[in-house]
């Protein structure tokens, strides 16, 4: 039995792993030309900054219709187009921006 808990938890982690790593190349083919993630300055956000503030959710939804969302994000404007892509890429490179920061601002516990 514990061989078969061990296989499954290496075949899902490796599953997340597959994700993320097909999310950096979405994010190099599609993102990188105007978002960094190694804290450099351009057009858009540091997606590592992105990563630390926003759930992969809010990330996905973002990427998904930019036009929708900026107000909720809290910019003024949009300056980021709509990208054609597949439903399952912007989940891949949702999960490949989430994975940037293993400890979330948005985890932190509010004091009262």
């Amino acid at each position: 039995m514990k061989q078969i808990t061990i296989l499954l938890a290496f075949l899902i982690g490796t599953n997340l792993l597959a994700d993320v790593e097909k999310g950096k190349a979405v994010y190099a083919a599609n993102c990188a030309i105007c978002h960094t993630v190694t804290g450099g300055g351009a057009m858009g956000p540091d997606l590592n900054i992105v990563s630390y503030t926003r759930k992969k959710k809010e990330i996905e939804d973002y990427a998904r219709d930019p036009y929708e969302f900026y107000e909720a994000f809290g910019y003024s404007a949009n300056a980021m187009p709509t990208l054609p892509l597949e439903d399952q890429e912007f989940k891949d490179v949702a999960d490949y921006i989430d994975s940037l920061q293993p400890f979330k601002k948005w985890m932190k516990k509010k004091k009262d």
